[in-house]
């Protein structure tokens, strides 16, 4: 029995069904961007923070938290400057432990 990859497994539903349009439509943005209704501008965002999610789950952290945060702001649940102050603030108080 196969396993599904790490960077797989991490990503909704949603996420699978772009990258199974992503690649039946031989990876035209204009295309999948016709397929959605939207602009190509609008697909490159979203194949963007596909990206970043996958490369998260690559590069996993040891710390869940800060894993955790940076899926969140890629998800954009919440902003990446907040990101960066929680991960920063977090690692900082985490050294003085």
């Amino acid at each position: 029995m196969e396993t599904i990859p790490s960077w797989m497994a991490g990503l909704e539903d949603e996420d699978m069904a772009f990258i199974k349009k992503f690649v039946l439509s031989s990876g035209s943005l204009k295309e999948v961007a016709s397929l959605y209704g939207v602009s190509y501008p609008t697909v490159r965002l979203r194949l963007d923070r596909l990206i970043q999610k996958i490369q998260i789950a690559e590069t996993a952290e040891a710390d869940p938290y800060v894993s955790l945060v940076k899926r969140l702001a890629v998800d954009d649940k919440l902003d990446f400057d907040t990101a960066k102050i929680l991960i920063s603030e977090y690692r900082r108080t985490k050294g003085e432990s």
